[in-house]
């Protein structure tokens, strides 16, 4: 076998691997699209608009989940920067691309939030703590993207994992905030006491909505990080390079 025909065959595979999983979440949103507005029935109190938490609160939850990945890899870069720079720098990506990620998520979150608000209570916004809590968390990922996009210097992937690290400790207030506080928002939908849950037969819609926006999230995820592994070893190809000319 040539060496062009082994190189190709692993990374052709892995092409069809993510081609393959590409259809199947296509498959899963589509399912989970009619799901949401032909199976599961109206609310009795707040009639079709009550559907759009087939997609708010997967993408709460969703969002929560890449911070969380977020978090874990600022905390892994910030560990291993010195003692294992590659290992770091794999951490590094990961937080990256979770932020990234969370925030996709957390922008539909403040877009459907004020859409299902202004017909539940005749008002886009209003400064509640769920509300005001989660835009704080949208605000600082999106502080962290910025950094990372225009600042420059060794120290602008310390200081990002530092305030990729601050971020994650808004999402415990921004899930509690509806339990600690009295506020406007609806009860959890799990876990919340008194006026939470959700009637059985809206159960199957939302979690195949879950399972399918967390899917696509995945998908996203893989590739971000992908890209960003290539973004660093292009960059320590180049300075690796400029170093040995001035040799």
């Amino acid at each position: 076998m040539s060496l062009h025909a082994a190189g190709t065959g692993p990374n052709l595979m892995k092409k069809l691997g993510i081609s393959l999983y590409a259809v199947v979440v296509v498959a899963l949103m589509v399912w989970g699209y009619y799901q949401a507005i032909y199976v599961a029935p109206n609310d009795a109190m707040q009639g079709e608009i009550f559907r759009i938490i087939f997609y708010h609160v997967p993408s709460a939850s969703v969002a929560f989940v890449f911070f969380a990945i977020s978090l874990l890899g600022s905390i892994g870069y910030l560990t291993w920067r010195r003692s294992q720079p590659d290992l770091a720098q794999k951490a590094d990506a990961w937080a990256l691309a979770g932020a990234e990620v969370g925030v996709v998520f957390c922008t539909v979150v403040l877009i459907t939030g004020p859409i299902w608000g202004r017909r539940a209570w005749g008002i886009w916004w209003t400064w509640d703590a769920r509300l005001t809590t989660t835009l704080v968390l949208w605000l600082i990922y999106v502080s962290y993207l910025l950094l990372r996009r225009f600042a420059a210097g060794p120290q602008v992937q310390t200081l990002a994992a530092v305030l990729g690290i601050f971020g994650a400790l808004d999402v415990p207030i921004v899930y509690m905030s509806n339990r600690w506080w009295r506020t406007q928002h609806p009860a959890p939908v799990f876990g919340g006491g008194d006026g939470s849950g959700m009637d059985k037969s809206m159960l199957g819609p939302f979690f195949w909505n879950m399972g399918a926006w967390f899917a696509w999230g995945v998908l996203i995820l893989a590739l971000r990080y992908k890209t960003e592994r290539l973004h660093q070893e292009n960059a320590s190809r180049e300075q690796q390079e400029a170093l040995e000319s001035r040799v």
